[in-house]
């Protein structure tokens, strides 16, 4: 069974992620680019980087896409996540420009 199409940039993230490649994690976004864990905003590349060591390559996690959609520049997925300070699914949105990630939100669970 493949993995379900993601935009490449989603795709260069879970990458990043999975090799735990910081460098090549917040070469993913735009300058701008930020991550949205839950209401808890990380922003710019100093921002994704401590987003990504403390919650996700620091944390030792594995990034599993399990289904995607995606319609103009916004891609919603549902992901498997292990790590040390998570394990589960979550639901995350993506907002890709050009080439780059404008954000990663992760909406709080209801």
């Amino acid at each position: 069974m493949s993995a379900p199409a993601v935009p490449a940039p989603v795709q260069v993230l879970v990458d990043a992620i999975n090799a735990a490649d910081t460098e090549a994690f917040v070469a993913a976004f735009t300058p701008d680019g930020f991550v949205s864990d839950w209401g808890r905003v990380k922003s710019g590349p100093e921002g994704v980087r401590s987003w990504a060591l403390s919650d996700a390559i620091g944390a030792g996690a594995h990034m599993t896409v399990l289904s995607a959609e995606t319609d103009g520049d916004t891609a919603r997925i549902r992901f498997g996540w292990s790590s040390r300070v998570f394990n589960g699914e979550s639901d995350g949105i993506f907002v890709v420009e050009g080439d780059k990630l404008a954000s990663f939100t992760i909406p709080p669970a209801h």
